[in-house]
This record gives structure tokens, sequence and C-alpha cells, in this order.
């Protein structure tokens, strides 16, 4: 039983098809850098992420979006390993994505890619 999610309320409820820390680009005006992100794919396509992995089903995520007709790949333009990006087709945004090993940045791929396509 997962504690402090709608799982357990809701057992019926598929679970979500990805989740696990990633590094996210910042792009604000003020800060840049990698900000290190607790990211739940769901079964719906959404992606979404959190401060932090005990907030899941607490609070609400910082940002969510739609994967459904994105675009998904490695990026190799920033010179750093196991980076992914994702650009949502609704938006004018670029998502970039940093995993700890390429097994890790393969999964994502893998369970975004399903997500693109649905």
């Amino acid at each position: 039983m997962t504690v402090g999610s709608d799982i357990s309320r809701y057992p019926n409820t598929p679970r979500p098809t990805c989740r696990g820390y990633l590094h996210k680009r910042t792009q604000s005006a003020i800060l840049k850098g990698w900000r290190k992100r607790w990211f739940v794919l769901k079964h719906n396509g959404y992606l979404q992420y959190y401060k932090h992995k005990k907030d899941e089903g607490k609070c609400r995520p910082l940002e969510v979006t739609k994967l459904e007709g994105a675009e998904i790949g490695v990026d190799t333009s920033l010179g750093k390993p196991f980076v992914f990006k994702c650009i949502p087709q609704s938006g004018n945004r670029i998502f970039y994505f940093c995993a700890t090993s390429n097994q890790e940045m393969k999964r994502w791929l893998e369970s975004m890619e399903k997500a693109v396509h649905p």
C-alpha cells in the first residue's frame, strides 16, 4: 500500500508508467543550471514533476505537461551525457532532462515515446 497517494484510495487506478528522479534544466531569468526533481509519467500521457519524491500524492505537481504529439529524443548539444529533450506539441518550451545512466535514459525515452503515440 502506498501511503499519501491516490493509489490506496482508488485501487483500480492504473499505476504510473514511469517514475523517478531526473535532473531538469532550469532556464529562468534568475536561475540557470540543473535541478533534481521527482518525475511521474501517468498512464494518461501526462508528465508531472515534484520537488521531492515524498510530495507525490501530497502536493500539487510543480508542472503537468501532456506528452501526446511531443517531440522526444537524445540531445548532445549541451555536452553532458544522458541528456534528452522533450518539446511538447502545445507549448513553445523545450524541456531538457538528464538521467543518471544510459539505462535510465532509455527507460524514460521508451515510456515517453509510448505516451507521445498512444
